[in-house]
């Protein structure tokens, strides 16, 4: 929980998928996240969490359906969608909250 906290509380972008391993829709959505993870490389971090194993943690973010993605920035949650997400969408979500040195 304490190495969760400190990802999601980076400057850089994390995309969270909180999935499991008996959802039919989870599994379309890892070989997707894949595809955004060779798209957006090291400026954001993507995690999948099992909420049969983390199932104080799904609770913590209401996750109630799944797949539910959710896009935290310094510890808040910028961004939540529940269901199948496209590679284009979640890979224009995250740009929306990179934050380049000449943006600040």
């Amino acid at each position: 929980m304490d190495d969760f906290n400190k990802l999601i509380s980076q400057e850089k972008p994390t995309l969270v998928d909180f999935f499991a391993t008996w959802c039919g829709p989870c599994k379309v959505q890892g070989p997707i996240l894949e595809e955004v993870k060779s798209q957006v490389g090291d400026a954001a971090n993507i995690v999948k969490v099992d909420i049969d194993k983390n199932q104080a943690l799904a609770a913590e973010y209401n996750v109630r359906s799944v797949p539910t993605l959710i896009i935290f920035k310094l510890g808040v949650a910028a961004w939540r969608a529940v269901g199948v997400q496209s590679a284009d969408e979640l890979v224009r979500k995250i740009k929306e909250h990179i934050q380049t040195k000449k943006d600040e």
